[in-house]
């Protein structure tokens, strides 16, 4: 029973961090798919673990690729047999939805993922550059950087959106 408890405070705690993890990755409506799917890797693991929040970020990243893989083997399938019809590749919009959030996420959707993934963990994971580089499998000083050019392509797009 204590570990069905401490199981949900590590769901409570970076549930909703990973869920937008995944969506920057993967589609929106697998997002919570992915990160039950990572979850359950990470808890049944988690004690070889060096880094126990670090290595559940990796696990979500990496189920999130994983589907992200399939997924498209799936719709290039779908393609090969389709006529001339299309799957739309489109950011999922669900009505009643802040609209801060969703052009937050709009504007990081245009990024490269290494950089989108960054700003992930480190805004709203509040993971350290150690953390992420670990996740990522890069120096902390490559992961700042990342950050830092990510954050300055979101500060500037979204100024052009109180612009317009």
């Amino acid at each position: 029973m204590a570990d069905a408890h401490e199981a949900l405070e590590w769901l409570d705690q970076h549930g909703p961090v990973l869920l937008l993890l995944a969506r920057q990755i993967a589609s929106e409506a697998s997002a919570q798919d992915i990160v039950q799917e990572a979850f359950l890797r990470f808890w049944r693991s988690r004690q070889r673990a060096e880094d126990p929040v670090a290595y559940l970020y990796a696990c979500t990243r990496h189920c999130a690729l994983e589907f992200r893989r399939a997924e498209q083997r799936r719709l290039d399938r779908e393609r090969a047999m389709a006529r001339d019809e299309r799957v739309p590749d489109c950011f999922v919009c669900v009505p009643g939805q802040e609209e801060r959030r969703l052009a937050i996420e709009t504007a990081l959707r245009q990024f490269p993922d290494e950089q989108r993934q960054v700003v992930v963990m480190k805004i709203w994971g509040g993971l350290t550059f150690e953390k992420i580089a670990k996740v990522l499998g890069v120096s902390p000083n490559t992961a700042a950087s990342r950050y830092r050019y990510a954050l300055d392509k979101l500060r500037r797009e979204l100024s052009k959106e109180h612009v317009s």
